[in-house]
């Protein structure tokens, strides 16, 4: 059984997230904690929301790679950006690397008066769901 993303009729139809995510039994789901706009060091690379928020993209991805799974198998991001933080360039910096064929995942984002990471702009976390072959 495969992992459904379902974009109901009656609610908004949109190509960037879906509305429902179905999660089969025996699948493996990862859960990605907040992710900043980081170096290895810890150091914010950027006071650019956009390269902020590829970098973010990035650290997701090497979370979700240690557990063996990928962007494309994300079922559903949170995204926290700074309130004074351009969202159009957070979004047109990571749109191509969260870009997937069939439906697009779940989001949920909020714009919020700070963050934990002095400095950051963006926090992304991300909830994954790998169907294993046996």
């Amino acid at each position: 059984m495969d992992i459904t993303l379902l974009q109901p009729s009656g609610l908004v139809m949109s190509p960037a997230f879906s509305h429902v995510a179905i999660v089969p039994p025996g699948a493996t789901t990862i859960y990605v904690g907040g992710q900043n706009g980081v170096d290895s060091s810890g150091a914010v690379v950027s006071a650019d929301v956009g390269e902020q928020s590829a970098r973010a993209i990035d650290n997701a991805a090497i979370a979700l790679s240690a557990a063996g799974a990928g962007l494309e198998d994300v079922i559903s991001w949170t995204v926290l950006l700074h309130a004074e933080a351009d969202l159009r360039a957070a979004y047109g910096a990571v749109a191509a690397k969260l870009s997937r064929e069939g439906a697009p995942p779940l989001v949920t984002a909020a714009l919020v008066a700070g963050l934990g990471v002095p400095g950051a702009l963006v926090e992304v976390s991300a909830v994954a769901a790998v169907v294993r072959a046996d």
